[in-house]
């Protein structure tokens, strides 16, 4: 485990915090309209969804793959046409300790547009989606939007 002084984001909100807010905010709207889809589904139909979500794909693991293609393919390149190709994989591999420090790298702002939520937003989504499937309580909650500010804050 590395211990430093420096202050660091946690991990939890890093990529979220260095979003545009805008892109967070469709996200969000995105994930409200997906859960109003389920709203009155029934118990079977929300455990398919769960199931789906364990599935995503996150910003890490989309960033972390990403990456690796790339200093494979470089490598490869640089031992067999020019090692100039390594300058792509130190880069690649520059773009992934930033991204582990400041939750924030180029590729970051393209990836969220794209949709890829945080691990974090996805658990927010699983845990709305249990409780719309009354796993916790047998209050029925009124919103979509109500139910993913209460997942929020699990």
């Amino acid at each position: 485990m590395i211990h430093t002084n420096m202050k660091l984001p946690p991990t939890s909100w890093r990529v979220d915090r260095s979003t545009d807010p805008e892109i967070n905010k469709k996200i969000r709207e995105h994930t409200v309209e997906r859960l109003s889809l389920f709203k009155h589904a029934d118990k079977d139909v929300i455990t398919e969804q769960i199931h789906k979500l364990d599935s995503e794909w996150d910003t890490e693991r989309f960033l972390e793959a990403n990456a690796a293609t790339l200093v494979v393919a470089t490598s490869f390149a640089a031992l067999t046409k020019s090692k100039y190709w390594s300058l792509l994989s130190l880069t690649a591999g520059a773009f992934l300790l930033q991204h582990a420090l400041q939750g924030w790298c180029p590729p970051v702002p393209i990836i969220r547009r794209m949709g890829v939520r945080t691990a974090e937003e996805i658990n927010q989504e699983k845990m709305a989606l249990k409780l719309l499937r009354r796993d916790f309580t047998k209050s029925r909650l009124t919103t979509t939007n109500r139910i993913l500010k209460k997942a929020e804050k699990h």
